[in-house]
C-alpha cells in the first residue's frame, strides 16, 4: 500500500514544494525567463541547472542498480520513442508554457497558491489532454 500511494504522494509533495520554492509556479517569472530579448529573468536557469545536475547524478546511480527500489524494473526511454506526435506535442507544450507561464507540474502546484488562475490552467490542460486522446 505504501509503495502504491505513499511513495508517489511523498515524491509529488517534495516535487511541488521544490517548484514553489524555486519560483516555477509564478507565471510572470516563467514568462520573464522565456523573454530572451526583453526583460530576461535568469533565476529559473539556476532551478533548471540544479535539476540537470541532480538528474545527471541520478543517471549514474541508476546505472549501478539492478532494479529500482519501488518497482520491478526500470522503464527508460530510448531513441525509438521520438515520433512526429511526440515532437509536435513538445512544440505545442512549449508554446502553451510560454503563453500561460505554467506547465503541468507547476500548474498543479500553483493550485495551492492561486487556485483561481491555476484552476483555469488545469481545466484547459485537462481539456487539451482529452482532445489529444481523441487523436491518439
Amino acid at each position: 500500500m505504501m509503495e502504491r500511494f505513499g511513495i508517489p504522494l511523498i515524491s509529488g509533495t517534495i516535487f511541488g514544494t521544490g517548484l514553489a520554492l524555486g519560483g516555477m509556479t509564478d507565471p510572470a517569472r516563467v514568462r520573464g525567463f522565456l523573454d530572451l530579448f526583453g526583460a530576461w529573468d535568469p533565476t529559473l536557469a539556476f532551478v533548471m541547472g540544479g535539476a540537470v545536475i541532480l538528474m545527471a547524478i541520478a543517471w549514474q546511480v541508476q546505472k549501478r542498480m539492478a532494479t529500482p527500489v519501488f518497482a520491478e524494473g526500470f522503464s527508460l526511454p530510448d531513441r525509438s520513442d521520438l515520433t512526429p506526435n511526440l515532437i509536435g506535442g513538445s512544440a505545442l507544450f512549449g508554446v502553451g508554457w510560454g503563453i500561460a507561464g505554467l506547465c503541468p507540474g507547476p500548474g498543479i502546484a500553483a493550485l495551492v497558491i492561486d487556485p483561481v488562475a491555476a484552476g483555469i490552467f488545469a481545466l484547459a490542460m485537462l481539456a487539451g489532454m482529452a482532445i489529444a486522446g481523441l487523436f491518439d
